[in-house]
């Protein structure tokens, strides 16, 4: 399984990707230097990256990182967004689920600038 580092300001996470041709896709199209936008407890951010859904769904588990076409965007969900119904996350249209948070993303509710994010290879960890 595939480990990626996700830097947002001083705040770093992890995440396992899953075994997908998407998350290869983006996998080796790290590292990307990017900057964030929120939508409700998401943040998104646009990825050299221009595929369609693999598999497509809207309501998604905290800490889900994901894929969404329209924006060309990674997501990560940390709570509910604007279009959120019950207790999970709800994205803006279909997304593709790519990976997990390692940790409950807690943190993430903190978080106050999105100006500087980076994802990259957690060292010693892809195969």
């Amino acid at each position: 399984m595939k480990r990626i580092r996700i830097e947002i300001g001083d705040l770093t996470l992890t995440a396992s990707l899953n075994d997908t041709r998407l998350a290869d896709r983006i996998a080796e199209a790290l590292p990307i230097l990017a900057m964030g936008s929120y939508w409700g407890e998401e943040i998104y951010f646009s990825i050299p990256i221009h595929e369609p859904n693999e598999t497509s769904q809207e309501e998604v588990e905290i800490g889900a990182v994901a894929y969404w076409p329209p924006g060309n965007a990674l997501c990560i969900f940390y709570g509910r967004t604007p279009a959120s119904t019950g207790s999970k996350p709800k994205a803006a249209s279909d997304v593709t689920v790519i990976g997990q948070l390692d940790c409950v993303p807690d943190a993430l509710h903190m978080q106050q600038s999105l100006d500087s994010i980076r994802v990259s290879e957690e060292a010693g960890r892809f195969t």
